[in-house]
């Protein structure tokens, strides 16, 4: 078996507000959601089809709760692949999620900017393979 890289850590506020956003906006999978006892739970997500996923990790005291949202310093943190980047815009959109900007084509391909309910910046990215 090849390495591959199972999942990333996302700080969240809260499991079920987090899972409410990630799985009915953006149309994640829920993977797996495990009770591990004193409010802590093992939940992971990730986009159909997708082999990495997210692996949601509701924050812990005065660090890790400054760190929802800037988990990377304010810059693009996740990069959402597509193979349609028109269709999963106008669907992500129609479903509230805000963009920062106007779509644009790169050299790399179809790319839009848009954070998640933390703050968090993604890529929505249809790559100019694909095109």
């Amino acid at each position: 078996m090849a390495l591959h890289l199972g999942s990333v850590a996302l700080l969240v506020r809260d499991y079920d507000e987090a899972l409410a956003y990630y799985v009915g906006v953006l149309g994640f999978r829920l993977l797996e959601d495990t009770d591990l006892g004193q409010g802590k739970r093992w939940v992971r997500i990730a986009p159909p089809g997708a082999e990495t996923g997210l692996l949601l990790a509701q924050a812990k005291g005065d660090v890790q709760e400054k760190a929802i949202g800037n988990q990377s310093g304010g810059r693009v943190f996740l990069f959402l692949h597509t193979p349609d980047f028109w269709a999963d815009y106008a669907r992500l959109k129609a479903r509230g999620v805000q963009f920062l900007e106007e779509p644009r084509l790169e050299s790399y391909g179809h790319v839009a900017v848009f954070a998640d309910l933390y703050g968090n910046r993604w890529d929505l990215l249809e790559s100019s393979a694909a095109l």
